[in-house]
């Protein structure tokens, strides 16, 4: 009964697909009417991950499954494929391709800045914004493309234009070679972004904080847009293309780590819930991965060896880099025990060989055989809403499927004999080709007799062997029974290169060779095959495998686990207590729960771990009130004035190995700062240097004021930027001054439309008015939620500055740098301003020729709040001795000189309510030095933050000594994979870069 009702069922579906079936395009010649019915019977069919039919049937008719079993009936008039012995599996999906895309290119380079966008039309005022791309309007089947991804298994792919930061709609489209009108399957089916300005030539935005901001100020626009359409006077494409597309899949490529937590943070901003393309480390981070609930694709791009061989070589490959070649391959396998949804892509791979090798890769170390399936089919179908046609083989799926001689995902040696797509097989090798694998000996007339070896069926390794064994270069070509052979002769005596062209039968080869000289002669060839015993033992053979364990951050002075905090007592320490209680001897600093429980003599606390300070010096953090460590891709978005839409709180990186460092100077806390390359710049963040968190937001100091970086001098008018740069506003100082003005005069405007549409509420008439990042951020300084510190160096500027803010309404927190603040003191006490300074830098530019190293200690004589920064990652290390310069040039006290590292910064990013002293109910953020802590001598032996030990002298030692041995192990590893065959990478200088307030660039 139930296979006569599958018989009427398929018969009417037969009929059903017969009525509807129409000519779309005309015919040139003889219509083919041949049926497009095929039966494969007696395969190992996987019809989805976890799902195999021994022995099945699978019927396929015009590019759609009719039926799959092993009972199912094969109609008269299929064309019937025995697939005895094979296996077929589904197609697999690549999600993330630019397949059929045209090429892109960067325009040439303008003589000046290019301000204003290129492109002209209705779009919107960004090059970079391409939001109004369409896939399916520039598809071009590329059939050497579509070869080379139907040889790596895939059946569909999602293409797209990979150009710009919003790109546009991709779509879903076979790999097939027909009309495109067949081979699009959705034209639109999501939307796609990136952190990548691509081929735009327009300076702004040039970091990626900028990148960040764009984004973001896009995003409120196309909000603002749909708000008011009806009413405005204008039309924008690029809006209205993002607006239309809103309510697609939303795509978003990651350049680098943690770029998917950043796409996160924007995701929550905006309600949109991303898909993300990572760049294959994600294995460092899951926690964070999974607790934003993200969905990723991933691609399977491992990192090469590096050549190694050479021991100078060898110094030059990171830690980082080494343990990333070792533990990447895991990345898929550790994704799936996470449970973090992901499906993989051949993004960044151009040989399909290269991909299915990378592929079984990550099988060969933990990666299931079905969680390999699945995240090349099931996945990307489930990820991208398309399950219910491709993905699987079932009734009413595409016939998307591969044809293969063993269990595809796990074989290194199994063979893709076809990729069907769409119903149209794509033949990659015959089913009658026999194997060559196997010993032959030669002989052939005037040489001595030789073996050759082949191995592998794709890129055979063929050797010669006469009385010693020659490595030669050879070629092979097989076409079924008859095969070309061409190699360099091994005979020293008759170099030059030897033809053969033979016909297999068996272990037997017979044809004719062509000899160096020309002369020809025929031969016959007696081989034996390897024995099963043979590639049995040598496939079973397992590489070494090391399984990854979490490393905080995977690099030098990688933590096992996260500092936590603990209830300790410092015993019997000198206290610099920076409070009335001045410098205690033989003191004792209680801590618990993060914070300071008690400070003084005798402390009684039964439940602490005690720490014996004898001879030993307990102080504050110190506290950098300007740095610029830890900050991914470019410091300063040096390309317009008034960049205050950016933000440095969104680029941190927390694996910047100077968060080690300068937690063993002693640092606790730093004030990140954007560049000085404009008048208004971007918004600051204050950090603690939690070293090992695993999410840029862990390092945010919480609570803290809202920053905001100003500039004055040389670098905002360009004076030292070159010819070229001579049309971006302004290029005087006094065009400074102006920028400036006509900011807070468009913050007040800003201002005052908001209140007048917050009033009104549902009364008011007229546009919705529109979000301005970029005045939000002035318009925060103006009620006072935001604090300027501005770059300064000349007093006629730094005057100005302070009149400005005066008529304007605001005040000028901090100068920093300020090394003509000596005379102007008494001018920034009335203003109320601070100053962070340098110890003794000058002479370092024409701008700061009148700076004297008493100006720290003649502003802190004036009643200026005074500080020491660093504006460098190195000195940063020894702000101590900074500090100390002032007792000599000055002669501060011993106390007033480290309050310059300390409290006073903390007063000025009004934090001293939590930081700076020594003190109950203030953050135990301690430092334990084993001398004087302004002595050229003391060195920082541990340094707490909130009660967490984040830097010990001893543990440090430990982990020099075992990152040497872990880079030693790997180097080894390397070294045996080239000569096992695997491909190596050059080594390469890896440059890290220490940012200073002038460095401009991504």
């Amino acid at each position: 009964m139930r296979m006569k009702k599958f018989f009427i069922g398929f018969l009417c579906l037969l009929g059903a697909k017969i009525s509807n079936a129409q000519e779309y395009f005309p015919t040139n010649g003889i219509r083919d009417l041949r049926p497009e019915l095929y039966a494969f019977i007696n395969a190992n069919i996987v019809t989805q991950p976890g799902k195999t039919i021994q022995n099945g049937i699978l019927l396929i008719e015009k590019g759609k499954v009719l039926a799959v079993g092993s009972t199912v009936v094969v109609p008269k008039d299929a064309i019937v494929v025995d697939l005895k012995n094979k296996w077929i599996y589904p197609a697999f999906i690549d999600p993330f391709s630019k397949y059929g895309m045209p090429s892109q290119s960067k325009g040439p380079r303008n003589e000046s800045p290019q301000h204003t966008p290129s492109r002209k039309g209705v779009f919107g005022a960004n090059d970079a914004i391409k939001s109004d791309t369409k896939a399916s309007m520039l598809f071009k089947i590329d059939e050497k493309q579509a070869s080379k991804l139907r040889e790596a298994g895939f059946g569909t792919v999602i293409t797209h234009m990979q150009d710009g930061i919003a790109r546009g709609t991709s779509s879903l489209v076979f790999t097939g070679n027909g009309s495109e009108n067949e081979m699009v399957l959705l034209p639109e089916i999501a939307a796609n972004y990136s952190f990548n300005k691509g081929s735009s030539i327009q300076d702004y935005p040039s970091s990626l904080m900028g990148s960040i901001a764009l984004l973001r100020q896009t995003f409120y626009d196309a909000k603002w847009y749909s708000q008011n359409q009806k009413s405005l006077d204008f039309i924008d494409i690029s809006l209205q293309s993002m607006n239309d597309a809103s309510k697609m899949l939303q795509v978003f490529e990651g350049n680098a780590k943690y770029d998917p937590l950043r796409v996160s943070k924007l995701g929550k901003e905006f309600g949109i819930d991303f898909i993300v393309k990572g760049t294959g480390d994600e294995y460092q981070y899951t926690d964070e991965l999974k607790a934003n609930k993200l969905k990723l694709i991933v691609p399977i791009n491992f990192p090469e060896a590096t050549d190694v061989e050479d021991a100078f070589d060898a110094l030059g490959v990171s830690l980082q880099q080494a343990k990333n070649w070792e533990f990447a391959p895991q990345n898929p396998k550790i994704l799936k025990e996470k449970n973090i949804p992901f499906c993989l892509t051949s993004a960044g791979i151009d040989s399909p060989n290269d991909w299915l090798s990378k592929l079984r890769k990550a099988v060969e170390v933990g990666l299931s055989l079905d969680a390999a399936l699945e995240a090349v089919t099931t996945s990307p179908a489930e990820m991208f809403k398309v399950s219910s046609t491709l993905g699987k083989l079932e009734v009413g799926y595409f016939a998307n499927f591969l044809v293969t001689d063993s269990a595809f995902l796990s074989d290194k040696k199994a063979k893709l004999y076809q990729t069907w797509v769409k119903g149209a097989k794509y033949e990659h090798k015959s089913f009658s080709q026999p194997s060559l694998e196997g010993k032959y000996t030669v002989s052939l007339n005037g040489f001595s007799p030789f073996k050759i070896t082949i191995k592998g069926s794709d890129a055979p390794e063929i050797t010669a062997t006469t009385k010693d064994t020659v490595k030669i270069k050879a070629t092979i070509k097989q076409d079924q029974t008859r095969i070309n052979l061409t190699f360099e002769s091994p005979d020293t005596l008759q170099k030059g290169t030897i033809r053969m062209v033979c016909v297999v039968d068996g272990y037997q080869w017979s044809g004719i060779a062509t000899l160096p000289n020309g002369s020809t002669q025929a031969f016959l060839t007696m081989g034996e095959f390897f024995s099963k015993k043979d590639t049995a033992s040598k496939a079973d053979k397992k590489p070494e495998i090391r399984v990854y364990s979490s490393r905080l951050p995977i690099a030098d002075f990688g933590l096992d686990s996260l500092p936590k905090s603990e209830s300790v007592l410092f015993r019997n320490a000198t206290v610099w207590t920076n409070t009335g209680s001045g410098i205690m001897s033989s003191a004792d600093v209680w801590v618990q729960n993060g914070k300071i429980k008690a400070v003084g003599k005798n402390i009684s606390a039964t439940d602490a771990h005690i720490v014996d300070a004898t001879n030993m010096h307990l102080t504050p953090g110190i506290i950098d009130e300007h740095s610029h460590i830890a900050i991914s891709r470019g410091v300063n978005e040096g390309t317009r004035s008034v960049t205050s839409e950016v933000r440095i709180g969104d680029v941190l990186n927390p694996d910047d190995i100077n968060i080690y460092r300068q937690l063993a100077g002693g640092v606790t806390t730093s004030h990140l700062l954007h560049g000085s390359a404009n008048a208004i710049g971007g918004q600051t963040q204050l950090i603690k240097l939690r070293w090992g968190v695993t999410d840029p937001e862990k390092l945010k100091f919480e609570g803290a004021d809202g920053f905001i970086k100003f500039a004055l001098g040389e670098n905002v008018k360009q004076s030292n930027w070159g010819d070229r740069q001579s049309t971006r506003f302004p290029q005087t100082r006094m065009g400074v001054e102006q920028v400036i003005f006509d900011g807070f005069t468009r913050a007040k405007e800003y201002d005052a439309l908001w209140s007048k549409y917050t009033i009104a509420g549902k009364s008011f008439k007229g546009l919705v008015p529109r979000r301005d990042l970029t005045l939000d951020a002035l318009s925060e300084i103006l009620k006072e939620k935001r604090f300027i510190t501005c770059h300064s160096y000349v007093q006629s500027e730094i005057n100005m500055l302070m009149k400005a803010a005066d008529s304007m309404g605001f005040k000028v927190n901090t100068f920093t740098h300020i090394l003509e603040g000596y005379k102007v003191a008494d001018k920034m006490k009335a203003h109320g301003a601070a100053a962070s300074t340098f110890a003794d830098w000058w002479a370092y530019k024409y701008e700061v020729i009148d700076a004297i190293p008493y100006n720290a200690a003649i502003l802190t004589k004036m009643g200026v709040l005074t500080g020491i920064n660093s504006d460098d990652a190195e000195m940063a290390r020894r702000l101590n001795q900074e500090a100390a310069k002032t007792i000599k040039y000055g002669g501060l006290t011993e106390e007033e000189a480290f309050k310059l590292v300390t409290l006073n910064p903390a007063k000025m990013l009004h934090i001293d309510n939590r930081v700076g002293s020594i003190e109950a109910g203030k953050d135990a953020d301690l430092v334990l030095w084993n001398n004087h802590p302004l002595s050229v001598y003391a060195k920082p032996l541990q340094t707490w933050i909130e009660g967490a030990c984040y830097f010990d002298i001893q543990r440090d030692e430990f982990m020099q000594k075992r990152d040497a041995t872990d880079k030693n192990y790997i180097i080894q590893q390397m070294i045996k994979a080239k000569k096992e065959g695997s491909s190596t990478k050059k080594p390469t200088n890896q440059v890290h870069i220490l940012y200073h307030c002038d460095d401009v660039g991504f």
